[in-house]
């Protein structure tokens, strides 16, 4: 008897202590909502899909698994956040303070994170699949190669150019992403661009001596130097058309 009545304390006591929790939480939302200040607040699993939260003060709030989908956190001070596992598709951090804050396995795609701060941010297996305005300090030339290529693969070519654009600035010498930019231009009707890219790439595979490269290259030279009217007449490529036909090359140059 005296063991039931223990463990029925016990349970009451933790139920009181989750009722207490989650009374703080909504407290600390309310506080958020009211006046956009709750540093150091306890938000974890809070839902503030599309909630306009410009200009706010949460620096070193707690939002693991928070629902941040398309809100507004433009200007938003988020230094050494806990955003872990946090969804924030589509969501506008432009200008936003994230210095130091943990933003592991969230879900960025699509976010807009022109001239956003993010010195020493945790980004280990957070999704930036679509976003605008990621800064180049924290990917690697690879990871923007294969957003690009994502990007290409969906038709949605100006956006495959600029991840290839960022590979570029951080990596000169990365001839493969030189011939996927041309492919892309070439998509756009840039022909010029295009043929200057496929030179560039073709050169840089000599000097790394890598033949199925230049052989690749020198396709797709050949292909922009066929006149307009043949191309007309059986179809243009697509981009996976025409690089589907190199799956080894890629293999071979994509860690993903």
């Amino acid at each position: 008897m005296r063991n039931k009545i223990i463990a029925i304390a016990a349970f009451l006591t933790t139920i009181n202590i989750i009722q207490t929790a989650v009374a703080a939480n909504s407290e600390h939302i309310r506080q958020l909502l009211a006046n956009k200040q709750c540093h150091d607040c306890d938000l974890s699993g809070a839902g503030l899909v599309m909630a306009d939260l410009s200009n706010a003060n949460l620096n070193g709030a707690n939002l693991t698994g928070a629902n941040l989908s398309r809100a507004n956190l433009s200007g938003a001070d988020l230094s050494n956040a806990n955003l872990k596992g946090a969804g924030l598709f589509g969501a506008n951090l432009s200008g936003a303070k994230l210095n130091g804050a943990t933003l592991a396995g969230a879900d960025l795609r699509s976010t807009y994170l022109v001239n956003a701060e993010m010195t020493g941010v945790n980004l280990n297996g957070a999704n930036l699949q679509g976003a605008l305005g990621i800064p180049s300090q924290i990917a690697k030339p690879e990871e923007f190669y294969a957003w690009g290529v994502a990007e290409a693969q969906k038709g949605n070519y100006h956006q495959a150019i600029d991840y290839f654009n960022q590979a570029i600035a951080l990596k000169p010498d990365y001839a493969l992403v030189y011939l996927a930019r041309g492919v892309a231009r070439y998509q756009l009707f840039d022909r010029q661009g295009a043929f200057q890219d496929a030179q560039t790439a073709e050169k840089l595979f000599t000097n790394q001596k890598n033949n199925e490269g230049i052989q690749t290259a020198q396709a797709f030279i050949k292909e922009l130097q066929t006149p307009q009217t043949a191309q007309v007449d059986r179809g243009k490529p697509n981009f996976m058309d025409f690089l589907g036909g190199i799956t080894s090359l890629f293999l071979q140059l994509t860690p993903f």
